[in-house]
């Protein structure tokens, strides 16, 4: 295992005592947890996708605090971008897993308590898990550079210059606030621009979303993911549904519904096959790394007197994290209880979800210091998980709705949990490179996680209430993930069944795409063919690839013919991550106007598609500007 470099020194050196836990920054962390988590929320029952929300919150954070307040440290900002990343990260874990309690009929409505326990136990689960492998795997493993994690220390250190960068995140919430009531509320901008035609009794789809969010997306996750979710899309929507054919003829509407149909109930399972494959050669790939780091906790707390760790390595002390993962495995058993009705399966499920929870920490963890915590392959993980409850469960002869709850309940609790705790990660390394106190962002993310916790259940009911989750119908949010686990769920235990010829295409697709990933990689080429964005573009309407690769197009073009810089001055960064929240939290303040019924809203001001494009494209040209001139 790598030593960590003897020359290495963190911005804030171990011996200075620096303002860093303040009740401003708490109180401002904890806000931006809340709005974050509900922005994520929104964005992820949309597009199946969610982004970090560290720089812009650290922009944020020095904006009000250096900016406005002409006082804060470095340290104190860490503590509120620390904060707000974890009410983001739950908002995945949320999304991806409880909508589905709806879509099997178990739950007529969101529940307040299951869904805050649910929310609640996972992160705070993350957060333990994850703080002995901080040394293993964050301090002792210079290899894994945790690149959120690293942008985010330099926009901290670069925030010394007093919130440089607040204005293009303003601008970018601005435009998509208004983008969004263009949308939802007047109407003037199509949702969705589309068309299908017929070929013999085949269809061809042509279309994309109209929204700013997904565009800032593509921008975000650069041209590389951007190109393989676009991958994903064509080879569902451009290869399978023509070859799938079965069209009965008809005008555009008529193919358009065909093509939908036929993704809906098949070409879609070719991205599950292809997510679980994605998931276990994740699995496999890291195996060694994360034995190699869980070996080194046997050393984690032993040899070492509180007052001789210097400050930059202070931990919660094990035996306080000891504590709050038996009560919280404690109130894991009683929430399943509750939740299926029966104390032996509540054991059962509580066992597998402990188990489950550990190794799919770990390995979020390690390949969020390979690659990032936007490519871990969560929902792959999170299949996995289900599959493995499910095959446990279906074994011990536990059947029907407790069966269903019971899985559920373990996936959703698992996917809040290794959410989580790559975010954590990403955290815990941006505290190591400025200098922060690990044990000060522990408890602020115990106390974040726990905050934001209650906040997902009544956004989540205004969302519904607004505008449909999961319910297919026009204008209604896809929930694309918590589709998946409904179907998974029903298809072991309900009544419902899985098209397996088409998952076990989507495995060999898996399988093709690792291949070549492993061709390239000893190619020396910088395009790879990583499987779970290409999964995720096949599980995905293509309509929400295409402004996601248009993000990523602009990306790549307005890199070209500069020098390399951080994502601290990219202020296309900054930008995208306003029109983000722009957009999300308008759906969200629309959502409340929709669900208190006020006459005559929304309206239908307009219906054109040539206007629509034109608004969009005119707003790719202002981002280009935005993005190329580093300001705005």
């Amino acid at each position: 295992m790598s030593e960590p470099s003897a020359s290495f020194k963190p911005y804030v050196p171990a011996h200075s005592n620096v303002t860093e836990v303040t009740v401003r920054a708490v109180i401002l962390g904890a806000l931006l947890a809340v709005v974050m988590g509900a922005a994520n929320t929104y964005l992820g029952l949309y597009a199946g996708m969610t982004v970090s929300a560290s720089i812009p919150a650290a922009v944020i954070s020095m904006a009000i605090l250096r900016g406005l307040l002409r006082s804060g440290s470095i340290l104190e900002n860490n503590i509120v971008q620390t904060m707000a990343s974890t009410g983001e990260s739950l908002a995945a874990g949320v999304i991806f897993t409880v909508p589905a309690m709806l879509m099997v009929g178990a739950w007529q409505e969101f529940q307040f308590w299951p869904t805050t326990m649910i929310t609640m136990l996972g992160g705070v689960l993350g957060i333990v898990f994850m703080v002995p492998m901080r040394k293993a795997l964050i301090v002792d493993r210079p290899d894994l550079v945790f690149p959120e994690g690293l942008a985010c220390s330099e926009v901290l250190i670069v925030g010394e210059e007093r919130g440089e960068g607040i204005r293009a995140i303003v601008q970018g919430v601005a435009i998509g606030a208004v983008f969004k009531v263009l949308v939802s509320g007047f109407q003037v901008v199509q949702g969705v621009v589309q068309t299908g035609f017929a070929k013999g009794r085949s269809v061809v789809y042509a279309g994309s979303d109209m929204s700013v969010a997904l565009l800032a997306v593509g921008y975000i996750v650069n041209l590389q993911v951007a190109s393989l979710i676009m991958l994903g899309g064509a080879i569902g929507w451009f290869i399978a549904i023509p070859i799938i054919g079965g069209f009965d003829g008809g005008g555009a509407a008529a193919a358009v519904a065909h093509a939908d149909e036929l993704w809906s109930s098949q070409v879609r399972y070719i991205g599950v096959g292809a997510m679980l494959v994605g998931g276990l050669w994740s699995i496999y790939q890291v195996r060694h790394g994360i034995v190699a780091g869980v070996s080194a906790l046997k050393g984690v707390g032993s040899g070492h007197e509180e007052q001789k760790i210097l400050r930059t390595e202070r931990n919660i002390p094990l035996p306080a994290l000891a504590t709050i993962f038996l009560l919280t495995v404690f109130a894991t058993f009683l929430f399943y209880d509750y939740l299926v009705g029966s104390w032996g399966v509540a054991a059962i499920t509580a066992v597998l979800m402990v188990i489950t929870s550990f190794l799919f920490v770990a390995v979020a963890t390690y390949i969020a210091g390979l690659v990032g915590s936007s490519n871990s392959p969560v929902s792959g993980m999170t299949i996995c998980a289900l599959l493995m409850s499910a095959g446990v469960l279906l074994a011990l002869g536990i059947k029907g709705d407790s069966a269903i709850l019971a899985t559920l309940g373990i996936a959703g609790v698992v996917c809040c949990a290794t959410c989580t705790s790559g975010d954590v990660a990403q955290d815990l390394k941006t505290g190591l490179l400025v200098g922060a106190t690990p044990r000060s962002q522990q408890i602020m993310e115990l106390v974040a996680a726990v905050t934001a916790s209650f906040f997902f259940a009544p956004i989540l009911t205004l969302l519904h209430t607004a505008y449909g989750i999961g319910t297919g119908e026009p204008g209604s949010l896809r929930a694309p993930q918590a589709a998946l686990f409904a179907s998974l769920s029903e298809g072991f235990f309900g009544e419902g069944t899985l098209p397996w010829n088409m998952i076990i295409i989507g495995g060999a697709v898996g399988i093709g795409l690792i291949v070549a990933n492993q061709i390239l990689e000893k190619s020396g080429s910088s395009f790879r063919t990583h499987v779970m964005p290409v999964a995720v573009g096949i599980y995905l309407p293509v309509s929400l690839a295409v402004p996601i690769f248009v993000g990523g197009l602009l990306r790549y073009a307005v890199s070209r013919g500069r020098d390399s810089k951080s994502e601290a001055r990219d202020h296309g960064v900054l930008f995208g991550s306003g029109l983000i929240a722009g957009e999300a939290l308008m759906g969200i303040g629309l959502a409340g106007v929709i669900a208190a019924k006020v006459e005559g809203f929304p309206m239908q001001v307009l219906d054109s598609p040539w206007v629509s494009l034109f608004i969009f494209i005119s707003i790719i040209g202002f981002y280009w500007r935005v993005a190329k001139r580093g300001e705005a």
